[in-house]
């Protein structure tokens, strides 16, 4: 028996590691103004940041319906058991469609196995949590081990975001207007991070671009220990220069074992903005 890997696309995978690792990607839906796009499929990164950048109002993020992941599900032989990792419930609707698609699923092939895991996190979160369990099914590991290993690992991770700009997250609704209005004129920046639920929330404040980098990178041996046993995965939104140089810088100071980088999608982008820097992971 197999395993098959399915996530949603607001994981951020690397193609190439898409197609290395035979997982499947069920779409988001991504609209400007009267037109959706399904993302990954019908509109590409570059296309989705030109279009952000010119539109007076910040693109709309809807999850996969129930049936669309059902597709999926059904997609797999039988013969393969499910894993299906899936954004925060905090930040989408996602985990529900997968879930009501799970019980679909099951009236029509009841001894089928799957199993939907709520990652309490998105894009380079999601990416970490995917790749222990590849890595774990690579070594042989049993459907129940990986699944057990994931529940751990949910509770176990540290996801922590950089912006260059606060203007998609006030637009967004994630920060007031006055908060981001003080914080602007003081020069102040914000270190995101998510919270044992999964939702946003501020980590800490510093002023300056060089003050809060240095504390983002510090952060990162605050909450991490033997992270020279551990896997590093980081996003960026439309900023791959900016993110190899503080990944360089990461990997100077702390010397993982791995470290994975990728393109924000459109949806955790479209909250970050341009410029946008997310990592991850595992805390002890």
């Amino acid at each position: 028996m197999t395993i098959k890997i399915i996530t949603d696309g607001a994981s951020d995978l690397p193609l190439s590691y898409i197609e290395d690792n035979d997982i499947k990607v069920v779409p988001l839906n991504v609209s400007f103004g009267e037109q959706t796009y399904k993302t990954g499929i019908e509109i590409d990164n570059k296309t989705f940041y030109q279009m952000m950048r010119e539109a007076e109002e910040l693109p709309k993020s809807s999850c996969p319906s129930p049936y669309e992941f059902l597709e999926a599900y059904k997609d797999v032989p039988e013969t393969e058991d499910i894993i299906v990792f899936c954004l925060s419930k905090s930040l989408s609707g996602t985990y529900e469609s997968a879930l009501i698609a799970k019980d679909m699923l099951l009236e029509e092939q009841p001894t089928r196995k799957i199993e939907v895991l709520n990652t309490k996190t998105g894009s380079c979160g999601q990416i970490l949590h995917i790749d222990e369990a590849i890595k774990l099914i690579k070594s042989g590991a049993s459907f129940d081990e990986v699944v057990d290993n994931e529940k751990k690992l949910i509770d176990n991770t540290n996801t922590f975001i950089l912006l260059e700009t606060l203007e998609n997250v006030i637009k967004g609704g994630r920060l007031s207007k006055t908060k981001a209005a003080i914080a602007n004129a003081l020069n102040i920046k914000l270190i995101l991070g998510v919270s044992k639920e999964g939702a946003i929330e501020v980590r800490e404040k510093a002023r300056g671009d060089k003050k809060v980098l240095r504390r983002f990178i510090e952060q990162i041996g605050e909450y991490g220990k033997d992270l020279e046993q551990k896997v590093l995965t980081m996003t960026h939104s439309n900023c791959e220069e900016k993110a190899l140089k503080i990944l360089n810088e990461i990997k100077d100071k702390y010397k993982f074992k791995e470290t994975i980088l990728s393109e924000m999608g459109p949806l955790i982008g479209t909250y970050a903005g341009e410029g946008g820097i997310v990592i991850a992971f595992k805390a002890m």
